[in-house]
């Protein structure tokens, strides 16, 4: 299915690199594209001493809705320049509490876009935003890194394969992608080389050369390096301007006691990952 719908949340700060990316891309696609801007609203700690000054209160509310007003200017600003069927919206939530206000937007599209988490310019819930439309919108997250992206329309591409669910809905999820580009890498990484079980990856690139689609098929047995340096180590010498992989292949609580390869790459990433879980 091609996608016609996009819905990208907007940078509270900075040049809006994951804003760009997604008129971009919905240019490409001929594809409406909506900016989202969140607006993180002051919570009152329930242990305070004494209530909060009604002013206080007042001017953060002011400065959080501006904030977002402002990121939705620069992003109607950037879709004018971009000539792209397009709207924006503001959203707003408590900070640190439940994020259903933001995933009612994220659900009806096909796809969303979200800046990578920015420690030069942090900003609230980033890395929980990111996590929770990943989870818990249903549809697949394309992430920009927060330095920008030189490639718009990805000709080299890099599909993580280990014959995950997560990992064949990304790819299902990224055939309207994979159609445009010029070359295709599936790679597969193994801790040890198993001659019986045949090519790894052969019948996911069969599939995928059946959608006309120029596969090769890269396999890395037993690397010196984790999963994540491994996948970032090949983007760089490679070239690839997009990579394709499931997202948290464990449980939730697994993935955040003991780390893993998803969030390395999201921490590390230097070129734009579509996710689907």
């Amino acid at each position: 299915m091609p996608i016609k719908d996009i819905l990208t949340i907007l940078d509270l700060a900075g040049d809006q690199p994951a804003a760009k990316y997604a008129l971009e891309f919905g240019r490409n696609h001929d594809a409406h594209v909506t900016g989202l801007a969140v607006s993180f609203e002051p919570v009152v700690p329930a242990f305070a001493a004494a209530p909060m000054p009604v002013d206080y209160l007042q001017a953060a509310h002011d400065q959080a809705i501006a904030a977002a007003n402002e990121a939705r200017k620069q992003f109607d600003e950037l879709a004018r320049l971009a000539g792209v069927n397009n709207e924006s919206r503001v959203s707003e939530i408590l900070t640190g509490g439940p994020l259903e206000n933001v995933l009612v937007h994220c659900r009806p599209t096909d796809m969303v876009v979200i800046g990578q988490a920015n420690p030069d310019r942090p900003e609230p819930m980033r890395e929980l935003l990111i996590e929770t439309v990943l989870f818990e919108s249903g549809v697949p997250v394309l992430l920009v890194p927060y330095i920008g992206s030189i490639s718009f329309q990805p000709k080299n591409v890099l599909v993580g394969w280990d014959g995950s669910s997560t990992a064949t809905r990304a790819i299902h999820s990224a055939l309207p992608v994979l159609e445009k580009a010029d070359e295709i890498t599936l790679l597969v990484i193994e801790k040890t080389s198993n001659a019986a079980n045949g090519q790894p990856g052969a019948d996911v690139a069969m599939y995928l050369a059946r959608h006309n689609m120029n596969v090769t098929i890269k396999v890395i047995t037993n690397p010196q390096t984790g999963i994540a340096d491994t996948v970032l180590n090949h983007v760089s010498e490679s070239g690839n301007d997009l990579v394709v992989m499931g997202g948290y292949g464990h449980s939730r609580m697994r993935e955040f006691l003991f780390g893993g390869a998803t969030r390395e790459i999201l921490e590390s990433m230097t070129v734009p990952v579509l996710m689907a879980h």
